[in-house]
């Protein structure tokens, strides 16, 4: 069974001006998605900015998340790392705090084989008996999870159920899904917003996104259109939000993303370095995408 169906959304991690992670604001996000119709909740994946952040505080982040959310959306926790007993505590740790899932990029600047990729997410796996998430992002991690991996994965490992296919090569997940189809093995996610309608055409059955952050009913609102046999409609509101997908990612994620929810008065805080503001021309940018799509701005 699916861990969700439709609008995931990785959440950024608010944070106070010194820096430190915002838990207040952590709530009043999970409320807000709550209320807006977000299908589940990826806390400190890539938008979460875990990368740096130590573990102690990544796991009082999603632990705050479990304990606002109270059961009524699913909470997946960010685990993946490119140290695999580090992911082995982080995903132990998350289950024990009442996580409903897990989200596991592949291990970043190790570049490691397919057989290696392998290994690692065995040994995860067989570590919890939460439901896992493979995400393969190649351009942010330098390795690429292939289809007939991620197939064998989850053939052999009961517990790994889904990946997050943010590589942007339609032809590799169309193969993914030719490969998944026979056995049922494996949910796909898109994990480009621009690719969200394309993604589903080949089965997929929702996004984990970043847009939603900012416009979560519209997010939900499009994927569950093509859930309930509506591919025209989702189709028009991927074309329609273009503009603005685009520019939330003229920089790198989630540099415009946390500016745009501070544009808005959502009052997402600073980013922690090496990330740092948007340049100018690409405020810019973002500003009249947001406007453009009718979000109110109060800064």
């Amino acid at each position: 069974m699916a861990i969700f169906k439709g609008a995931g959304v990785a959440m950024v991690t608010p944070m106070k001006e010194n820096e430190d992670i915002n838990f207040e604001k952590i709530e009043e996000y999970v409320e807000f998605h709550i209320n807006n119709g977000t299908d589940a909740l990826i806390i400190c994946g890539t938008t979460g900015e875990p990368s740096t952040q130590d573990v102690d505080e990544h796991m009082q982040a999603v632990a705050c998340a479990v304990q606002a959310a109270k059961k009524r959306i699913p909470i997946i926790a960010g685990c993946g790392s490119n140290n695999t007993r580090t992911s082995e505590y982080t995903s132990k740790t998350c289950q024990k705090n009442g996580a409903d899932g897990l989200l596991m990029v592949t291990p970043y600047y190790n570049k490691a084989t397919q057989k290696g990729l392998i290994e690692h997410y065995t040994r995860l796996a067989k570590g919890v008996d939460l439901p896992i998430i493979l995400y393969n992002v190649p351009s942010r991690t330098g390795v690429n999870l292939l289809p007939e991996t991620a197939v064998k994965l989850a053939k052999d490992c009961e517990n790994i159920v889904a990946v997050k296919e943010a590589s942007g090569n339609l032809s590799q997940v169309a193969k993914l899904a030719a490969l998944a189809q026979d056995s049922g093995c494996l949910d796909i996610y898109s994990g480009n917003d621009d690719q969200v309608a394309p993604i589903m055409s080949l089965g997929g059955l929702g996004v984990i996104s970043v847009l939603g952050n900012i416009a979560p009913k519209y997010t939900h609102d499009m994927v569950m259109a093509y859930l309930n046999g509506d591919p025209a409609t989702c189709t028009k509101m991927q074309l329609d939000a273009i503009d603005l997908i685009n520019a939330l990612f003229c920089e790198v994620n989630p540099i415009p993303v946390k500016t745009a929810m501070n544009l808005m008065g959502m009052e997402a805080g600073p980013l922690r370095s090496p990330l740092c503001e948007m340049e100018p021309a690409n405020l810019e940018r973002l500003r009249k995408a947001l406007t453009d799509f009718g979000i109110k701005l109060v800064k």
